[in-house]
């Protein structure tokens, strides 16, 4: 067990809302440098997604960057089990916005919560924040930039995603089930949310797009997997990895490969 007295206490300042000047920067906020030095110890954070893939994605996306947010645990489909400073939870194939359970995230512990997500529409970003969350990350970022933002959220700032930025482009960070077939994020996430049986129009309330868009995702997905069914969509995905896990990893040793010991 960690001696409690070693953890990093969060200064006593109030949220800040960011500001346009760049991505997620915030008005009079002190450099992240500033604060990394000032503290030697690590974040310590759990990352949280019913999928195994994705949750060793984003530790190995954070791997190169430990000294400074440290991936003490992951979970899939089980609730936070270490004593952590910040929960990350990716909201794929999840519940999103008002529908977040914040409590059962953090469990019993006093950890602010970070959605990690691909979709950025505003009134999304609000709901999650109405219900709890401290901060919203947007998947765009890389993973220097992830632990920038992590930092700052611990530090008291409340970070959001600039205006119209893209999390769902080509350099999406993390891993995915499907991505290994050419799946971009959001068909897989669609994928996703059909082997969990949710019909289109469920879809488009989960994932806050269109049906338009959710009917080209569908037809896409199936083109790229080679299936003309949704009753073949599902038993490709549960043979490709899209049935949530059920998976706890406590001090994972995450590797750069996109693979995470322990």
């Amino acid at each position: 067990m960690r001696d409690p007295s070693r953890r990093r206490q969060p200064p006593s300042s109030g949220l800040c809302r960011t500001t346009p000047r760049k991505a997620y920067e915030a008005a009079d906020t002190p450099a992240t440098s500033s604060y990394a030095a000032a503290v030697p110890d690590p974040l310590r954070i759990a990352v949280v997604n019913d999928y195994e893939i994705v949750v060793r994605g984003v530790a190995a996306a954070l791997a190169p960057h430990a000294a400074r947010v440290l991936p003490v645990e992951l979970d899939s489909g089980l609730g936070v089990h270490s004593e952590v400073d910040l929960v990350l939870y990716d909201s794929f194939g999840q519940l999103q916005g008002q529908a977040m359970d914040v409590a059962a995230l953090v469990t019993d512990t006093d950890a602010r919560l970070v959605v990690f997500s691909w979709n950025t529409e505003p009134r999304l970003v609000e709901q999650a924040l109405a219900a709890g969350a401290h901060g919203y990350v947007s998947k765009s970022v890389g993973g220097d930039e992830l632990a920038a933002l992590l930092e700052r959220v611990h530090a008291g700032e409340r970070v959001v995603p600039a205006a119209g930025d893209d999390a769902a482009g080509p350099q999406a960070i993390g891993r995915w089930p499907g991505d290994e077939v050419g799946l971009s994020p959001r068909e897989a996430e669609g994928l996703a949310l059909i082997c969990q049986g949710l019909s289109n129009q469920e879809i488009t309330e989960r994932a806050f797009i269109g049906m338009n868009t959710v009917k080209t995702y569908i037809r896409t997905l199936y083109s790229k997997i080679g299936v003309d069914s949704r009753t073949q969509a599902v038993l490709w995905g549960i043979d490709h990895g899209f049935r949530p896990d059920t998976l706890r990893v406590v001090e994972p040793h995450p590797t750069v490969d996109g693979t995470a010991s322990g």
